[in-house]
């Protein structure tokens, strides 16, 4: 199968240079973005109690494979699975496996699919069975500190009302922000320019202008913000072992606003919300 480096031939990320993209750009966004949405539908009656990540990830590949797209995660800096799969306190890039999700369970699946040498990267949380009110909270506190910095992404404002918007938010509910890992521009390249911290002071950063894309996928602790990566070299917990939360978007700056590209045609983006 294709891998990551063989799609994307001489690809590389000019640092300091955000690049700023035409219509076509926006097109070639909206399929990627909407495939990748339509793979994480596909999860939503999938991820149950006794089901493996790794039952996940194949379904993953196969739906990638059958539409003609590339799992930009499969083989990338040694990566070997098509999405990451982030249960309870894991942070982000849980490795998928064997082991059945129990109920209670909280679950982080993300995806980035290639499609036509463009990437669509979102991720969303997942309800295993019934959950606890402190892991319901978290999910929503985390759902909605997405929303408020989708308001404030608009020409004009910079990176760093993004950041504030979700800071301000999640800190006032009593959760904290993961300064470790952040959103990124897209598009040709997986990681691009420019960087979208999810804590900030308003007013700084570079300012958004049409044309730019990027990912916002806040992180959102029910403890203290402190992470930690394990000796596989890609898992990050929390350090005080706490339920951590994600989600993300791919998102392209307009004349008035934002486009969001991996919005759910079936509205399951939220699978807490959509499963009550």
């Amino acid at each position: 199968m294709v891998t990551y480096a063989s799609a994307n031939p001489n690809q590389k990320r000019t640092p300091g240079i955000i690049p700023l993209h035409g219509e076509e750009g926006f097109e070639g966004m909206r399929k990627a973005g909407a495939l990748a949405a339509q793979a994480l539908d596909l999860m939503y009656e999938q991820a149950k109690p006794g089901v493996t990540t790794a039952a996940l990830d194949r379904l993953a590949f196969e739906f990638a494979k059958d539409n003609n797209a590339v799992p930009a995660t499969l083989n990338y800096r040694g990566y070997r699975h098509s999405i990451c799969t982030s249960i309870n306190h894991v942070v982000c890039h849980g490795i998928p496996n064997e082991k059945p999700l129990k109920e209670g369970d909280i679950v982080n699946i993300d995806i980035t699919l290639i499609v036509d040498g463009w990437h669509g990267d979102t991720s969303r949380m997942y309800p295993i069975g019934a959950i606890s009110r402190k892991a319901e909270r978290l999910i929503e506190v985390t759902y909605e500190s997405l929303a408020r910095a989708l308001e404030v992404a608009k020409p004009g404002n910079t990176t760093g009302d993004i950041g504030a918007a979700i800071q301000s938010y999640a800190e006032a509910e009593r959760t904290s922000v993961v300064r470790d890992f952040v959103g990124h521009g897209l598009g040709r390249l997986f990681h691009d320019e420019p960087n979208i911290l999810h804590f900030g002071t308003p007013g700084s950063g570079p300012e958004l202008k049409p044309g730019m894309i990027f990912t916002i996928e806040p992180m959102l602790n029910l403890g203290r913000q402190h992470v930690k990566v394990l000796a596989d070299g890609w898992t990050a917990v929390t350090r005080d072992r706490t339920l951590s939360a994600q989600c993300e978007h791919s998102i392209g700056i307009t004349e008035h606003g934002c486009e969001i590209f991996t919005q759910s045609a079936k509205g399951l983006f939220n699978p807490l919300e959509a499963s009550r």
